[in-house]
C-alpha cells in the first residue's frame, strides 16, 4: 500500500503534465477494500483529471475479473428485483455497461510479462477478442523493442481478430433482435391482442394515400 500511496501522490504532484497531455486517470476495482487515506488520494487524482480526454490511464487496483463480473451480475439482479429492468433486458450489452471498464473500449492488445502464461483473473470478459501476448521479460526491464514485438504480433493477427469481432457483433445484433421480438410478443399477449405462432399480430395496418 505504501507504493500505491507514493505513486498516487506523485501523480497529484504532476498535474501540470497531466493537463498538458490531457491524461484522464481512472482507477478500476472495488475501492472500498482500500484504506481510507488511499481512497482519498485516488479520488483526488480522478477528480483532478476527470475532464481530460486526450488519453486515458486505467489503473486496475483492488481488482479481479471474477469480482468485476459478479458485481455486474448483482447490479442487474438488483435492477430486476426493484422493477427497474425486465428479465428480458438482461443481456451481454447490459453487462458490458455494468463493468468497471464501461467507459473504455476493449483492449486491442493484452501484454503479460514475466514468463507467466496465464491471465491471472485480469480482464477476462474484455479480452475475448484481444491479441494476448506473453513475454518472458520482467516489467521493470521492459524496453521499446519488447513493445515492438508485441505490436508485430498484433499486426500479424489483426485480420483474424477483426473478423472474429465482426462475427461476434453480428451475432449480438441477432440475439438482441430476437429478445426484442420476444418482448413485444409478450407485451401483445398481456394486452390481449391477437397473435399467431410466428410471433406476429393477427391484424395489419395499411396506410393508403389518396391522390389529390
Amino acid at each position: 500500500m505504501d507504493i500505491a500511496r507514493q505513486k498516487f501522490s506523485r501523480l497529484l504532484e504532476e498535474q501540470e503534465k497531466l493537463q498538458k497531455y490531457g491524461v484522464c486517470i481512472r482507477v478500476l476495482g472495488d475501492l472500498h477494500l482500500l484504506p481510507l487515506d488511499l481512497q482519498k488520494l485516488i479520488a483526488q487524482a480522478m477528480q483532478a483529471t476527470k475532464n481530460y480526454n486526450q488519453c486515458f490511464l486505467n489503473i486496475c487496483f483492488a481488482y479481479t475479473s471474477r469480482h468485476e463480473i459478479s458485481n455486474a451480475v448483482r447490479e442487474m439482479a438488483w435492477g430486476v428485483e426493484q422493477g427497474l429492468l425486465d428479465p428480458s433486458d438482461v443481456s451481454e450489452s447490459l453487462l458490458d455497461k455494468c463493468l468497471y471498464t464501461c467507459h473504455s473500449p476493449n483492449p486491442d492488445i493484452l501484454i503479460r510479462t514475466s514468463g507467466e502464461v496465464r491471465l491471472s483473473d485480469f480482464l477476462l470478459w474484455q479480452t475475448s477478442h484481444s491479441c494476448i501476448v506473453f513475454q518472458p521479460v520482467l516489467w521493470p526491464e521492459y524496453m521499446f523493442w519488447n513493445l515492438c514485438e508485441a505490436i508485430l504480433q498484433f499486426q500479424m493477427n489483426q485480420t483474424m481478430l477483426q473478423k472474429a469481432r465482426d462475427m461476434y457483433a453480428e451475432e449480438r445484433k441477432r440475439q438482441q433482435l430476437e429478445r426484442d421480438q420476444a418482448a413485444v410478443t409478450e407485451q401483445l399477449v398481456q394486452e390481449g391482442l391477437p397473435w399467431n405462432s410466428s410471433g406476429q399480430t393477427g391484424w395489419h395496418i395499411w396506410a393508403l394515400h389518396q391522390p389529390e
